[in-house]
């Protein structure tokens, strides 16, 4: 079972987006131009978002109560989960009018990939899976995760793991999909190649 520990994650200050951000994961790993990249940006001060040229960029307001972003002289005010495509090679800013928030920010390069995100209200009683082409972010509340023991060592059929979620861990998808179950919301987010 692959989970990525936000509290694990390196914030970078200063660099993106006026604020601190941590990448969760990109493809290629460490590359500086990415296919795709998903990470989790606390905007704490009101300014220019950095220009992404050839890359769709979609940005989701995970906490605080209103950001405004300003693409390209249009004004979009964006509630919590609120979404908005746009793109990267826009001239983008933000105001705060309420105060920091935080926003999920997922990027994909135009030609390579196709990004989707959907909030989904969780349930204890119904699971929701997390599939080869996807990756499920804990946005709020108590949620656990559970996987065959195969994923990990090809053993074991049958037996059952399981991991708690804390807000913003991340779970990479995979075959036989892991299982997401609790209460609170989830961001899923689907990246999709494109054909060449």
């Amino acid at each position: 079972m692959d989970i990525i520990r936000y509290n694990e994650v390196r914030a970078i200050s200063g660099r993106n987006d006026g604020g601190q951000t941590r990448e969760l994961v990109s493809f290629p790993v460490g590359a500086a131009d990415f296919d795709w990249r998903i990470s989790i940006v606390d905007v704490i001060v009101a300014g220019d978002f950095f220009v992404y040229p050839g890359v769709e960029r979609i940005f989701a307001l995970v906490e605080g109560e209103l950001l405004v972003l300003i693409v390209d002289g249009v004004e979009h005010p964006m509630e919590q989960y609120r979404q908005f495509r746009f793109s990267g090679d826009s001239v983008t800013s933000a105001t705060l009018p309420v105060g920091a928030t935080t926003g999920l920010n997922v990027m994909a390069r135009r030609g390579e990939y196709k990004a989707y995100i959907s909030i989904i209200e969780l349930s204890k009683k119904r699971s929701q899976p997390v599939f080869g082409d996807q990756f499920a972010i804990l946005l709020q509340g108590n949620a656990a995760v559970s996987a065959p023991a195969s994923n990990a060592a090809g053993t074991g059929q049958g037996e059952i793991d399981t991991a708690e979620l804390h807000k913003f861990d991340t779970v990479r998808g995979h075959d036989p999909a892991p299982e997401v179950l609790g209460r609170g919301f989830l961001a899923m987010i689907t990246l999709e190649a494109e054909s060449a």
